[in-house]
């Protein structure tokens, strides 16, 4: 591959939208929308007059409790409503709303008719379980149309969900559902990855174990799996045999703006992860809001999004921001590369595939196959391209936009967060783009750089990334921990600004370039993972007395993790520990957590409080300064 050192060295390099984009585009004029947006109250009012409301707000944005913000304070209104139910009544009744694909080859087609009558049965199902407003409900399922029917039947009776991302072990999931005290679970025999099932049943039977809030588990007979009814406990019940009988209308929970939506939870800088809380009305209207504009969604288009439901980009813009639209999206199960690396490009060109969205690990990991697949099949059908989870390297960018767009695809490098809940910082298709610059802050998000006081910085100088101003799709709180929620996001800078925890910087024209991260969480392959999380696994081996890990760089994953450990007396790090420590930590957290390298030290820089010095180890890793190390101890 040639390597495009013009776009490498030079930024200023801007590739312009063709006149084709601007006359589709949703929103015609960027610059004017950005200034509309200044007026943040009258602006996402507007946008949240696109759903139907039980009852009308009384007042856009409440900040008189700050951090505590609340949208669209006195409104009622149900999501499942207005992402399924509201469709029925017009000629999207029979129009395809979820096209699942598998790497097998395997299809099903839902439309919004028949997505209405699973969701209602299964809501009804749930009910008749016990499950009531504010219930929590949680998930260990592969990417199936019964993960989605499963969630929009919880919004639909008013229960909060918790997905737990399947590739997580029974440590991870333990903790979290535990943390959300789940009444009910959805699991499944298994998942298709890479041509063999991976089983999911046995790792939530172990798990559940220790689960007792739990009365039900639901299990999906997916991958057909056998699995005898005597082989289920007393309380687990096949899905196919639950929705038998149940009534195919129920009637939608009118829910409070600000009641639960749904629990999330992702790593921090510390051991214990966050349940970060969305609720409801300001988190529809902002993840609709950002896909129309940002993706430039109309009523012809067929929308992949990537990314798994485990994590808030599956929940944004794989389920609900294309069902609120009213749009068709691609739910796929299966590895980028499997059975071959062309798999995607395939289902573009067989299915006439039109928006595109996925992380730059998969980009570079598809880029070390050259362009022998991008070229076998014909990717004429796609419009708009996009990436998230990480910023996206410029040379990353240039072959996606020269050999997946075919230089006719603007490329919607988009930065948001679990917590931020939608889009904050992305161009739309109508802005001149830069490669590797996530551009400017969307119209009604005022976002800026500072230095450690809070203060702005010069242009071009890296400093902090912040939000000014509250937006809908904001979390509200972190589950049972107020304090946390204050002290980790709101607290550090004066006047109540949102500290996003990553670095950046902006240039002349005003355009973002994101960094990293600035705290101990490691992104790998877009995925979010504390290193006191990955450190807490490693100490619960046996061998191990104490561990730091960082983040390594990776051309494929962005990140992988590199182990620092302190061995306990009788032990030796050689191959064998070092594959037990693999496995052991594969098991605690997953296959997220991928590990890079292990290597044995005799000692951690610590400060005298005994707090570990990771910062130091990332200095010595890449050779540079160690900084100020006054509070290192001796």
């Amino acid at each position: 591959m040639v390597r495009d050192t013009t776009v490498l060295l030079d930024e200023r390099r801007i590739f312009e939208p063709s006149e084709e984009i601007k006359k589709r585009a949703n929103v015609k004029d960027w610059e004017a929308e950005i200034e509309k947006g200044k007026n943040v109250e009258k602006y996402w009012a507007e946008k949240a007059e696109q759903f139907e409301w039980f009852k009308k707000w009384d007042q856009v944005v409440d900040e008189s409790n700050k951090p505590f913000y609340k949208w669209f304070v006195g409104g009622k209104i149900n999501l499942t409503y207005n992402a399924v139910d509201r469709w029925i009544k017009t000629e999207k009744r029979n129009q395809v709303a979820i096209l699942y694909i598998n790497e097998r080859g395997e299809e099903e087609k839902i439309t919004y008719y028949e997505l209405f009558v699973q969701v209602n049965k299964l809501a009804n199902a749930l009910k008749n379980l016990g499950v009531k407003k504010g219930d929590t409900v949680s998930t260990y399922m592969p990417m199936c149309p019964e993960l989605l029917i499963a969630l929009l039947a919880c919004i639909k009776i008013g229960a909060v969900h918790s997905v737990i991302y399947s590739g997580l072990s029974v440590g991870a999931f333990v903790e979290r559902i535990n943390d959300a005290k789940a009444k009910v679970l959805f699991t499944a025999d298994g998942t298709y990855r890479r041509g063999k099932i991976i089983d999911l049943k046995p790792i939530a039977d172990e798990a559940i174990l220790q689960c007792p809030t739990v009365e039900t588990i639901i299990v999906v007979n997916h991958t057909g799996t056998p699995i005898e009814i005597s082989e289920l406990s007393g309380r687990e019940i096949f899905y196919d045999r639950l929705l038998d009988g149940e009534p195919s209308y129920c009637e939608p929970e009118q829910m409070d703006a600000e009641d639960p939506l749904f629990l999330l939870y992702t790593s921090g800088s510390t051991g214990k992860p966050k349940g970060v809380m969305h609720t409801t009305a300001g988190y529809m209207v902002g993840a609709a809001t950002t896909l129309r504009d940002v993706f430039d969604i109309h009523s012809d288009d067929l929308w992949w999004c990537t990314g798994d439901i485990g994590w808030i980009t599956g929940h944004s813009y794989v389920l609900y921001g294309p069902l609120l639209l009213g749009t068709t999206t691609v739910v796929y199960e299966g590895a980028p590369d499997y059975p071959d690396p062309g798999v995607w490009w395939k289902i573009v060109e067989k299915y006439g595939v039109t928006k595109f969205y996925t992380a730059p690990t998969a980009i570079r990991h598809l880029m070390r196959f050259g362009t022998r697949y991008t070229n076998l099949y014909n990717l004429d059908s796609l419009r708009i391209l996009g990436t998230v989870g990480e910023p996206i390297n410029p040379e990353a960018w240039m072959w996606y936009y020269k050999n997946v767009g075919k230089e006719r695809c603007p490329i919607m490098d988009t930065w948001w967060q679990t917590e931020t809940g939608m889009h904050l910082i992305s161009p739309l298709p109508v802005a001149p783009l830069k490669p590797g610059s996530a551009t400017r802050a969307l119209p009604g998000i005022e976002a800026d750089v500072v230095d450690e006081d809070g203060n702005p910085v010069p242009e071009g100088k890296g400093g902090y990334l912040v939000i000014k101003k509250p937006w809908p799709g904001m979390f509200r709180t972190l589950y049972k921990d107020e304090q946390r929620y204050k002290d980790a996001y709101w607290n550090e800078f004066p006047g109540c600004i949102y500290k996003a925890g990553d670095m950046v910087r902006q240039d002349e024209d005003g355009y973002f370039w994101i960094q990293g991260r600035s705290d101990d969480v490691l992104k790998i392959a877009g995925h979010r993972i504390g290193s006191a999380e990955v450190e807490s696994a490693f100490v619960g081996h046996p061998a191990v007395a104490e561990a730091a890990v960082i983040g390594k760089s990776d051309p494929i994953k962005g990140e992988v993790i590199k182990a620092f450990i302190i061995v306990k007396e009788g032990y030796e790090l050689k191959t064998q520990l070092i594959e037990d420590l693999k496995k052991h930590v594969r098991y605690e957290l997953g296959p997220v957590a991928v590990l890079g390298e292990i290597v044995q030290v005799d000692k951690l820089p610590k400060t005298r409080s005994g707090k570990i010095m990771r910062r130091i180890l990332r200095a010595q890793e890449m050779g540079e300064d160690l900084g100020d190390t006054s509070t290192l101890e001796e």
